[in-house]
């Protein structure tokens, strides 16, 4: 029997294939590949770009970039705005442009959020040997650069024949669909293969619906889960990320408010309760709250939700000192509700939840440890008031008192975005989170860098929103280029660039391991040889401006307070500049943090370091 076939080439079947694929979870559907962003470069010009050009904009839109690494973040922030369930792909050349995607890919990986990369390859039939940009290997012919894009990638394939492309973008698709695999997914596209023509079955380019699981917990588990809640005395939530990505946020209140058992929220699980619920404790772990961190210590049932448990969460496996503690972890992903040797509840965050709720109806929590924990909550925010407070309107605002004026700004629905620095401790502890998108931290991987681009993937995901990406000086100078592209694309994110003239977060972690602050400041060099002169004379206001921005200059906190209003209530992409006073720090950490220190050493601050490391970390266990 006949099939009916289009001809086209590798690149506009994979373009028209991916226009055709759409998730569904509850019964709404979504198209899983939205958008294409790309740099074009001889891998790739004139096989996807080509395609791309082609299809035309209805079929697969298209968005410049200007840093491979970072069209990755947006595509990510994206994904993430949306719950994983529509994402973007990214197109690069060869040579440097696909190695510069491996950053973004492996944060993407850690995170656990899904993104299509489609880098150009060398020539499949080795007409051209070596070429331009190609990695040559004395003894690997089939290896390229792209290569190192496959520990980073939870699919990879190299599409070396046109015919291959059927099964390879069908496991693609279904590797990104799956809120268990999901990661980056890498196909290599050889150039020639790229222009490559071949008879295509029309099937291929058929709609295709992948329905997103909510996989219920299994009887045995769910029994022995809930004989572990009604037997403990003192039980806390710990609510990772999972809980936004399965949109199980209504599910955890309703089985906080059934139960009275307080929930304590890593960096990518904040939010996921309204921070002025009763039950809400803030962050946990070495950034976390005092009331927190204080439940965590005493603790005898932990129930971990949607949660990695990474080394921030756990205090470096000594925050969780009750002797008997043991562990319940409702998780998608068997990997990890196997952690910390838990009771595990394999299931979806939001039909695991549900099902808790439903099996332990009329157990609560003894009265008293309610009593216990909302007072404990009181106390932390009378410190975040103390933080925020500034009683002097016309001083250089310190970094907390920053988040403060940005706080008394924000609506609900404003989405604020951090990855590194000082900045992420400081909202963990303080910022007080009003709605399940709010609280956008990218803390699996840290990644200088991330928090325009993903500004740019936030406005894209959710046109109106306004989008806040918080930056210091070390990673604005990282990754400014994704400023042109906002402006090319009228998208308003708000920039609040805060100028303290170095790498401010390590700087006090390199205090605190004796490292003396050694090259994170940026001075000029003293006559020593060291980076402790004046400080630079770099202005990153005007380089904002000169990027296209609106920039609005604060030395005060009245004027930043008003330079907020400014920015939010404008329709451009702004950036609002402020030099902050270092010296008042954040409240300090609740919880320790595993960072070796040197065992012999010369200096005597690394020697006392030492001692201090030596006193923390007896503390340490395994959970067994």
């Amino acid at each position: 029997m006949s099939r009916s076939t289009l001809r086209l080439t590798v690149a506009q079947a994979l373009v028209r294939f991916l226009a055709a694929q759409y998730t569904e979870r509850d019964g709404v559907r979504h198209r899983l590949i939205a958008g294409t962003w790309g740099i074009f470069g001889h891998g790739n010009v004139a096989g996807i770009g080509q395609a791309l050009l082609e299809a035309g904009e209805e079929t697969m839109p298209f968005h410049q970039g200007r840093n491979e690494q970072a069209m990755v973040h947006a595509a990510v922030g994206y994904a993430r705005q949306l719950d994983r369930l529509s994402a973007q792909a990214v197109t690069t050349s060869i040579g440097p442009g696909a190695t510069n995607l491996v950053t973004g890919a492996a944060l993407a990986t850690v995170n656990r959020l899904p993104v299509l990369l489609l880098p150009g390859d060398y020539f499949a039939t080795r007409a051209a040997d070596p070429l331009l940009q190609q990695l040559e290997h004395p003894v690997e012919a089939d290896l390229s650069v792209n290569d190192t894009l496959r520990p980073v990638s939870r699919y990879f394939d190299r599409i070396t024949r046109p015919e291959a492309l059927i099964p390879s973008a069908l496991n693609a698709m279904r590797v990104l669909a799956d809120p268990v695999e999901t990661g980056a997914v890498t196909l290599a596209l050889p150039q020639d293969v790229q222009a490559e023509a071949y008879d295509w079955p029309e099937e291929f380019f058929a709609d295709r619906v992948w329905h997103v699981r909510r996989p219920a917990p299994d009887p045995a588990e769910l029994a022995a889960a809930v004989e572990a809640v009604r037997g403990s005395r003192r039980p806390l939530i710990v609510a990772g990320g999972g809980i936004h990505h399965s949109e199980a946020e209504a599910a955890l209140k309703a089985f906080v408010e059934a139960t009275g058992i307080p929930v304590a929220s890593t960096q990518a699980g904040k939010g996921s309760l309204r921070h002025d619920h009763p039950a809400d404790l803030g962050g946990v772990g070495h950034t976390g709250t005092a009331v927190a961190d204080d439940l965590a210590r005493t603790a005898d049932l932990v129930i971990g939700v949607g949660t990695r448990y990474t080394d921030f969460t756990t205090a470096s496996a000594t925050l969780f000192q009750e002797p008997g503690v043991r562990f319940v972890n409702l998780n998608v992903a068997a990997f990890d509700a196997h952690k910390l040797s838990a009771r595990t509840l394999v299931a979806d965050a939001r039909a695991g939840l549900e099902a808790l709720t439903q099996a332990l109806a009329g157990h609560r929590v003894d009265p008293a440890y309610e009593a216990e924990y909302r007072a404990g909550k009181e106390r932390w925010e009378q410190v975040v008031d103390a933080a925020y407070r500034a009683d002097d309107e016309h001083a250089v605002p310190t970094q907390t008192q920053v988040l403060g004026a940005l706080d008394a700004v924000v609506g609900d629905d404003d989405v604020v975005i951090n990855a590194a620095g000082s900045l992420p401790g400081d909202l963990h502890k303080l910022w007080r989170a009003r709605s399940p998108r709010q609280y956008h931290l990218e803390y699996g991987y840290s990644c200088m860098g991330y928090e325009i681009p993903a500004g740019i993937g936030v406005q894209q995901a959710a046109p109106g929103t306004p989008v806040w990406s918080l930056v210091g000086d070390g990673t604005y100078l990282m990754m400014p280029t994704e400023i042109v592209t906002a402006v090319q694309e009228g998208l308003p994110v708000n920039l609040v660039l805060i100028q303290n003239h170095g790498y401010a977060s390590i700087g006090g972690l390199s205090e605190t391991v004796g490292g003396e602050r050694f090259g994170t400041a940026y001075r000029y060099r003293a006559p020593d040889g060291t980076f402790t002169g004046n400080p630079l004379p770099v202005d990153l206001a005007a380089n904002a401006a000169s990027l296209g921005m609106d920039v609005l200059r604060a030395k005060t906190v009245r004027e930043l307070r008003d330079a907020l209003a400014t920015a939010r209530a404008s329709d451009r992409p702004t950036c609002v500049y402020v030099e902050t006073d270092p010296t008042p720090g954040a409240p300090g950490a609740e919880a320790w943090w595993d960072v070796p220190v040197a065992e012999v050493a010369s200096r005597e601050a690394a020697t006392r370091a030492r001692e201090t490391y030596d006193q923390n970390v007896v503390d340490r266990r395994r959970h067994l």
